[in-house]
C-alpha cells in the first residue's frame, strides 16, 4: 500500500497511536498546549531532507524517526534544558510505501521513550521526497540558559558523549557496508543511524556552572569554532592524554585507518555529543571528558595541539560541495 492510497486521517492513524503524546493538550486540535512551569520556553527546529540528510537504502524508517528525535533533543539539552514536546511535520511522496511511514513512527516513538521526549502535534503534506521537520520545546527548570558566548580564558573544554563513530559509520555505508558485519562494524553503523545524545548532561552542565555549551552536530572543529567565535576566544584541542586520543584509538581498533580516525573524531558530524567550557574550579559532571582548554581572548579560533588544523576540512556544511 502506498501513501497516496490513504487520506491524511488514515495515515495519521497509523503513526500517532504508537507515540508518547503526554501534554496538557496533545494531537487532535489546531494546536497543542504544553506546560511551561519555568515561564520561559526553549525552542529549536531541524529539517531532514531525503538524499541530503539521509538515504532510505542506508537507513530504515525507524532509523530516520530516531535520528529526528535525537538531533532535536540534543539541541534542547545544549541550552541546559529538558525537552517538553516535539512537533513533527512530514512531507511524503504519494508513491512511498505506507510500511516505511509506520516504521518511521515506531522509531520516533522508541526514541521519545528512551530520550525523554513526547510528540505533541505536527503536520502532513505531499512532497517529491521525504522531508522531516521537527520543532522541539524545552524547559529550563529555573536554570539560566547556557550560551555559546560564555567561554573564558582558562576554562576546561570537555565533551559528553563520544565523537567519530557516526562519521565512521557513514564512511562504511558510503563504501557499501550496509549490513551488520562484525560487532564493531555494527556499532559504527548504529552510531550513524541512531546516535544517542547525552541529554541529561545538558542540565547537568548548567547546574555545575558551565559557561558555554553546544551540540556537536557538524563536527568538533566546526562547532568549537562557532563557540570560540561567539565567545571571542581561542580553543586549543589536545589529542594526547585526552578523550580525543581515546576515541581515535577506539576507531583504529575497529579497523579504521589512523588518519581517517583522526579526521572522523575532529571533523565528523552527527554524533550529537555536547561540547562545554567549565571554569577550572568546577568539578566536571560525570558524563564529561576533557578535550582541551581555552587559551586566549581576542583572536577567536580553534587550534589542535597548539597549532592550526591542517587536515581535510573542518566539518559538515549543508551548502558546501564537501566538508
Amino acid at each position: 500500500m502506498r501513501v497516496g492510497d490513504l487520506d491524511e486521517a488514515a495515515l495519521l492513524a497509523r503513526i500517532v497511536p504508537g507515540l508518547p503524546t503526554q501534554a496538557l493538550l496533545g494531537p487532535g486540535d489546531d494546536a497543542a498546549v504544553v506546560a511551561a512551569p519555568d515561564g520561559r520556553v526553549v525552542a529549536t527546529t531541524d529539517v531532514m531532507v531525503e538524499f541530503r540528510d539521509f538515504r532510505r537504502d542506508w537507513s530504515s524508517g525507524a532509523d530516520v524517526g530516531w535520528k529526528a528525535v535525537a538531533q532535536n533533543v540534543a539541541d534542547v539539552a545544549a541550552m541546559g534544558a529538558r525537552c517538553t514536546g516535539l512537533l513533527v511535520a512530514l512531507g511524503l511522496p504519494p508513491e512511498l510505501d505506507v510500511a516505511w511511514v509506520e516504521d518511521f513512527g515506531a522509531g520516533l516513538g522508541q526514541a521519545c521513550r528512551e530520550l525523554g521526549a513526547v510528540v505533541v502535534g505536527g503536520d502532513l503534506s505531499a512532497a517529491t521526497e521525504v522531508v522531516v521537520a521537527v520543532t522541539a520545546l524545552g524547559d529550563l527548570e529555573g536554570r539560566a540558559p547556557v550560551l555559546r558566548s560564555g567561554a573564558r580564558v582558562g576554562d576546561v573544554v570537555a565533551v559528553a558523549g563520544s565523537l567519530g563513530g557516526s562519521a565512521a559509520g557513514w564512511d562504511l555505508l558510503r563504501r557499501g557496508h550496509t549490513g551488520a558485519g562484525s560487532p564493531r562494524t555494527a556499532a559504527l553503523l548504529a552510531a550513524h543511524r541512531r546516535p544517542v545524545p547525552p541529554v541529561a548532561a545538558g542540565p547537568a552542565a548548567a547546574g555545575a556552572g558551565a559557561g558555554a555549551l553546544m551540540d556537536v552536530s557538524d563536527g568538533l572543529l566546526r562547532d568549537a569554532g562557532r563557540l570560540a567565535a561567539a565567545s571571542g576566544v581561542t580553543i586549543d584541542l589536545r589529542r594526547n592524554g585526552t578523550a580525543l586520543g581515546e576515541w581515535v584509538a577506539g576507531l583504529v581498533a575497529a579497523g579504521v585507518p589512523v588518519e581517517a580516525a583522526d579526521d572522523f573524531v575532529l571533523t565528523g558530524g552527527e554524533d550529537h555529543a555536547l561540547l562545554a567550557c567549565f571554569p577550572p574550579s568546577v568539578v566536571l559532571p560525570a558524563a564529561y571528558r576533557v578535550v582541551g582548554e581555552v587559551r586566549r581572548a581576542g583572536a577567536a579560533g580553534v587550534l589542535v595541539d597548539g597549532r592550526p588544523w591542517e587536515g581535510r576540512g573542518t566539518g559538515w556544511d549543508h551548502f558546501a560541495a564537501s566538508s
